[in-house]
């Protein structure tokens, strides 16, 4: 039985059961779980904050002492990279008057200061100074401990140079959450990755839910409507399906071609791969927010910034084998990657800002799955409303202090 709250309008525990069970006899999630504000609502608590979700990346933090505020759905984080090296996640609000620490990204000279009232905090989110708390040239109070007011940490790890959080500290630990995919893709995953610098950024404000952008992506059955040129030399045909229940699904192509410089050039490849890469790529939707893509030469991950129920801003990186491929002369070939990419997620804009339309025909009913081809999104649809059909474990809690 449903747990939703009944406020949740369209949205109950009998249409989200019909998502569940095989793919043959399932329907998709009701229109309801892309168009009514109420269920982005409970999502944010069930889906997100409950999971491992994708909030940055790590290299937008390259020294020690930088740092990169970031909000999702309203909720203030501060990713930080301490003096070791590690990227650390705090709540952006210092613990004295609840203000908003940094609002920009910017490097720090060791100590994060609050610009109300300068109460400070090292890269470990340790309060190490407040002063006049105790009145004019009193730097401290015996009722103000400062052991005991460090800034608020979030469980996050980085894996892939992607930067995870766990705002409700409910979660299995990162490792037994990505262990599937990590096996799956540990040739590239056990690698540095050196991402192309500015031309290999890119970002999409798209009309759409969040979860259209996934469905789309996880999928190969479009190829050749929607992308008839990258169907032109990987066919629908080469495609196979990757479907790990809870976890990510995806598609898989065995024709991949390394694209070419003007003289010849190519991208350098990871070191020690197996000769399924060698003309073998993969694509997949890590649950619930990012899509992926490894290749023999380049990785790239898109990461969902959900906005509101029919707005979702996706942000693309690229990244490389070999410092090298990152020098001047390798520039023309990293803005054709960086622009062939582009394109091929230009062309889903119409599809998945279409099927965001589609979702207020009051007909509707979820859709009827192919069998064969959308076992992917099917995989995507059934974790979802597994999600929503929970209840919030006991002690819902999604911060700790330092």
């Amino acid at each position: 039985m449903s747990v939703l709250s009944a406020s949740v309008a369209g949205l109950d525990g009998s249409a989200l059961e019909k998502v569940l069970g095989p793919v043959e006899t399932a329907r998709g999630l009701p229109n309801a779980a892309y168009i009514d504000p109420a269920v982005f609502a409970v999502e944010q608590e069930r889906v997100f904050a409950r999971n491992w979700a994708c909030i940055g990346f790590a290299k937008d933090l390259p020294n020690a002492g930088d740092l990169k505020p970031i909000e999702l759905f309203g909720r203030p984080m501060l990713m930080v990279r301490d003096g070791k090296g590690q990227v650390r996640v705090f709540e952006n609000v210092c613990r004295h008057r609840g203000m908003t620490l940094v609002d920009a990204p910017r490097h720090c000279n060791g100590l994060i200061r609050c610009p109300y009232h300068s109460w400070s905090y090292d890269l470990e989110g340790a309060l190490r100074a407040t002063p006049h708390v105790g009145g004019p040239g009193q730097n401290s109070h015996p009722e103000v401990k400062r052991e005991e007011l460090g800034l608020f940490a979030l469980r996050s790890h980085v894996w892939m140079d992607l930067v995870f959080v766990n705002l409700s500290g409910q979660a299995p630990d990162f490792e037994t959450h990505i262990a599937k995919l990590d096996r799956r893709w540990r040739e590239f995953a056990r690698q540095p990755l050196h991402h192309g610098g500015a031309d290999s950024s890119t970002r999409f404000d798209l009309k759409t839910n969040w979860k259209l952008a996934v469905e789309n992506y996880c999928e190969s059955y479009h190829l050749p409507w929607v992308h008839p040129g990258l169907n032109s030399y990987s066919r629908l045909e080469d495609h196979y399906n990757i479907v790990e229940p809870g976890a990510f699904s995806g598609q898989g192509s065995r024709v991949y071609n390394p694209q070419l410089g003007s003289r010849g050039e190519r991208f350098a490849s990871f070191a020690d791969l197996s000769a399924q890469w060698d003309h073998g790529a993969e694509y997949a939707s890590l649950f619930p927010n990012v899509l992926l893509g490894v290749h023999k030469d380049h990785f790239f991950a898109l990461m969902l910034e959900p906005v509101a129920p029919d707005r979702t801003i996706e942000h693309l990186e690229l990244y490389y084998a070999d410092p090298a491929m990152l020098a001047d002369g390798m520039a023309e070939m990293r803005r054709h990657n960086t622009a062939m990419w582009r394109q091929v997620f230009l062309e889903d804009v119409f599809v998945v800002e279409g099927m965001q339309r589609g979702r207020h025909a009051a007909g509707f009913d979820g859709g009827k799955f192919s069998p064969v081809m959308d076992a992917p999104t099917h995989c995507f649809h059934e974790w979802v409303a597994r999600q929503l059909l929970e209840e919030l474990p006991p002690g819902h809690n999604r911060r700790a202090a330092v």
